[in-house]
């Protein structure tokens, strides 16, 4: 069956070996993301590799995401590995401490005694340590343990309601977007952006480093600061789409109020053409067990449900036991949801206004589709914008979206509802209908007599230039 959701999933040591990733791949693997907070450089370039290979293999165009650490704030190493905090107990952060004990630990981030003041919140280890700030002397941030617990190598540190300064590009992020490009990923995303500036920032690094090998990334940003929410819509402006990425959020924020904000985030994606997928522990369970829990299940349903473009798999696809397990459970759960999924397109349509002819090109093909229960929709596309507009509304109806340019057909495999496909069209009209019409039939998309609205541009090649809409049944002469 057609899979509208698609599925991000991140290579790690489980997932690494060319019969796993080909495995993960006919299981239903359309986005690979490269985590760089861990690995080197060369670890990259070479699951890169594979990916490609295995892609080839299994003839789809499978696209990579190239995902930056990141300012992450974590506490330094302990002298033994770990320590135990007790509540009550006081413990100090010290930028100056080099090697950790049972007193204090350092920082990998030497400006935060900066930014604290007495009675902050810092939340150690994605929340499960709480310190309450008591004072702060110089380099050293003096807290009282108000839920204790291990506390091990390089946690990371939340400040509840955000606030801290740290800049969303690193000297590593710089040196690791110009690796990205030089292994030709499609997407890059960006941890902890607060506003348009660290976007634009980003997409100018991604754009110089991408000019020697023909590059111009799309640009994700990651929403885990408590304050890119009330400049979520500049960041979306700036983007070429967002992550909802649960974890750091949910501590900044509070877990309560995750899943309103989920909602929101998709509805305003999609209202603004953006792309949106939606991250972090949607399946953690089968990091260890063969099959996923029941709110698991309605986890992932339910984002499907709110509209969102993917769902992504991070140490469950990374490190799990069950990484190709993983991929076929989630693409079962997308397909159900999708089934009950209720479509409003004419509801979409009241009150909009399109004024670019390819725009309304693509809006008109949609809602001919719908009225006349096509079978597909073709769009001949060269950048994959018409596909894109196409996937913000939801029809039933699949898109298939023909490009004879690997990028954009890569790019296209993060949108929803959008089956890109290769095709070196031809600068006729009629005869690259005809091809496009071929290729739908040929994968065993459509068959004869079965109804398809088509859109292309003339003349051929032009990106942005699509201004055509035809309907054929196929077996006709176009």
């Amino acid at each position: 069956m057609h899979r509208a959701t698609k599925i991000v999933a991140t290579i790690g040591p489980a997932s690494s070996s060319p019969d796993v990733l080909q495995n993960m791949i006919r299981a239903g693997l359309d986005v690979v993301r490269l985590n760089f907070s861990h690995g080197t450089a060369d670890d990259h370039r070479q699951r890169a590799e594979t990916v490609r290979e295995c892609a080839r293999q299994a003839g789809r165009q499978v696209a990579i995401m190239a995902d930056l650490q990141g300012p992450k704030i974590r506490v330094g190493k302990f002298e033994n590995g770990k320590t135990t905090l007790e509540p009550g107990q006081p413990f100090i952060l010290d930028a100056a401490c080099e090697l950790g004990n049972d007193e204090r630990v350092g920082l990998d981030y030497k400006d935060l005694p900066r930014d604290l003041k007495p009675g902050d919140v810092l939340l150690l280890n994605d929340g499960l340590i709480v310190l309450d700030v008591a004072r702060v002397i110089g380099s050293e941030i003096h807290t009282i343990v108000s839920v204790g617990g291990d506390l091990s190598n390089n946690k990371g540190i939340n400040r509840q309601g955000g606030g801290l300064t740290a800049p969303a590009l690193t000297a590593k992020d710089m040196e690791d977007i110009r690796t990205a490009m030089s292994l030709g990923a499609d997407f890059v995303a960006v941890s902890f952006p607060k506003n348009a500036t660290d976007m634009e920032m980003a997409r100018q690094l991604a754009n110089i480093a991408g000019a020697p090998y023909g590059i111009k990334p799309k640009m994700i940003a990651k929403i885990e600061r408590a304050e890119a929410i009330p400049a979520l819509q500049e960041i979306l402006d700036s983007s070429d789409g967002i992550m909802v990425a649960r974890g750091d959020l949910a501590v900044e924020v509070g877990n309560a109020a995750v899943p309103a904000l989920q909602k929101r985030m998709i509805r305003m994606a999609r209202e603004s053409n953006k792309l949106v997928i939606t991250a972090t522990q949607m399946m953690e369970s089968m990091i260890h067990a063969p099959v996923p829990t029941r709110a698991e299940v309605s986890d992932v349903a339910n984002a499907v449900l709110d509209g969102t473009d993917a769902v992504m798999l991070s140490a469950e696809s990374a490190a799990g036991k069950y990484p190709v397990q993983t991929i076929e459970a989630m693409a079962a759960i997308c397909l159900e949801a999708e089934k009950s999924e209720h479509s409003e397109l004419d509801k979409d349509f009241l009150d909009r206004t399109f004024t670019r002819i390819d725009q309304s090109i693509a809006m008109g093909a949609l809602f001919t589709a719908y009225h006349l229960g096509a079978k597909a929709i073709v769009a001949l596309t060269d950048s994959g914008s018409t596909a894109l507009w196409m996937s913000r509304h939801w029809t039933h109806v699949p898109i298939f979206a023909l490009t004879p340019r690997e990028g954009s057909e890569r790019a296209m495999s993060l949108y929803r509802n959008v089956t890109p496909l290769h095709l070196d069209t031809s600068s006729d009209r009629d005869t690259a209908l005809q091809q496009a019409v071929e290729v739908v039939v040929s994968k065993g998309y459509a068959a004869r007599g079965d109804m398809i609205v088509l859109t292309v541009g003339e003349p051929m090649g032009q990106p942005g230039g699509t201004n055509t809409l035809k309907i054929v049944r196929v077996g006709d002469v176009l």
